[in-house]
């Protein structure tokens, strides 16, 4: 079967052990949704905070329960509503196609992946190695340096370091200057992430990073607009028209993103044209920098001087009424369920031309 003649059935994976399981399953519910409008045909598996999948019909039971007004929660099931890890690939091999939505570890990070690799599944998205080095924002720094992009100056500390010196920190904060932010290398959502404007409020920052993470990042904090991109293919990716993002808070923390009714998302961007094919060379750049395929969210820093900083890229960017991806992608005239059905059949397209690719070799 090929990607331009299959109908497939596709797999929604949502929830899991992550510390941004809820915003998981809402991107999930929006997904499904949107499918539901296709032709495509859906199954979902929910993955509780301590990492059990459930049962597609356990699953869409609990969505439908959280439709009602219950917590966006995957709760723990009891008897047939459980799969046993030999089963999650035998309910995972009903589908011709997964949509991995747990953003953040044990999904957004390469392991879901693996589990699709072995199990020889098309799905939606970047691969391991590009799942695992965007996830990672110290590796990802060191290849946008590498590959000549505009990254804001940083450092990292490791849980050791931070054992052996609490100065370690401080050290690194010295050398970038205050004010700075503190976050874990591996994190999202910009949970325990933290604006620090003196040495007094560094130690429990980095504290609390490492609640999330081995390693902290300590980045330099620079006065500047948030813009977004999104970037949608394989060999040949398209850049999207560009968003903004602005917030009345410290920063674009958790809240700002989520619950923060005065958040406003702005698209297009009202920035020059010029900036904005700039800002869109480097998002291409940077999903090539990685191996990225099939869809990645791109966020930047532009100071006002329209010097431009690229912050990271995300490879499970978010599907909620609030993410900034699908309302691009809306704007450039793909409405989610079209952007849904061009995700699924790019997943398709990369599946088959890796086997073209073995087959050959």
């Amino acid at each position: 079967m090929s990607a331009a003649t299959l109908i497939p059935t596709v797999g929604v994976i949502f929830g899991g052990a992550s510390s941004e399981h809820a915003v998981s399953v809402r991107s999930a519910r929006a997904v499904l949704e949107a499918l539901e409008r296709t032709p495509i045909e859906t199954l979902c598996f929910g993955v509780t905070r301590d990492g059990v999948w459930l049962r597609p019909i356990e699953s869409a039971a609990q969505l439908s329960a959280m439709e009602a007004g219950a917590p966006d929660e995957v709760g723990g099931a009891i008897g047939s509503g459980l799969l046993s890890r030999p089963q999650v690939l035998e309910a995972l091999a009903e589908c011709n196609v997964v949509f991995p939505l747990i953003h953040g570890r044990g999904g957004e990070d390469g392991t879901v992946q693996g589990l699709l690799e072995l199990a020889d599944l098309p799905y939606v998205g970047a691969g391991v190695a590009a799942s695992a080095i965007a996830m990672d924002k110290a590796i990802a720094k060191r290849l946008f340096l590498e590959a000549g992009l505009p990254t804001i100056p940083y450092r990292v500390v490791t849980w050791h370091d931070w054992l052996a010196d609490h100065g370690a920190a401080a050290k690194a904060a010295d050398i970038l200057g205050y004010p700075l932010f503190v976050k874990p290398a591996q994190g999202g959502s910009s949970i325990a992430t933290r604006r620090v404007t003196t040495s007094d409020e560094l130690e429990a920052a980095v504290a609390d990073a490492f609640r999330i993470d081995n390693r902290v990042l300590i980045e330099q904090a620079v006065q500047a607009r948030e813009i977004e991109c999104a970037v949608l293919g394989n060999g040949q990716p398209e850049a999207s028209p560009l968003g903004e993002i602005r917030h009345r808070r410290e920063f674009y923390d958790y809240v700002a993103k989520y619950e923060d009714a005065e958040t406003e998302l702005l698209v297009p961007a009202d920035i020059p044209a010029d900036l904005s094919d700039t800002v869109q060379a480097i998002a291409l750049d940077a999903f090539a920098a990685i191996g990225c395929a099939g869809m990645a969210r791109v966020d930047f820093l532009v100071e006002a001087n329209s010097t431009v900083w690229l912050g990271e890229i995300n490879t499970i960017p978010g599907f909620t009424a609030v993410s900034m991806f699908p309302r691009l992608w809306e704007h450039a005239g793909l409405s989610l369920p079209e952007l849904a059905t061009k995700l699924v059949e790019l997943a398709l397209e990369q599946h088959e031309e890796r086997g073209h690719r073995a087959a050959q070799g």
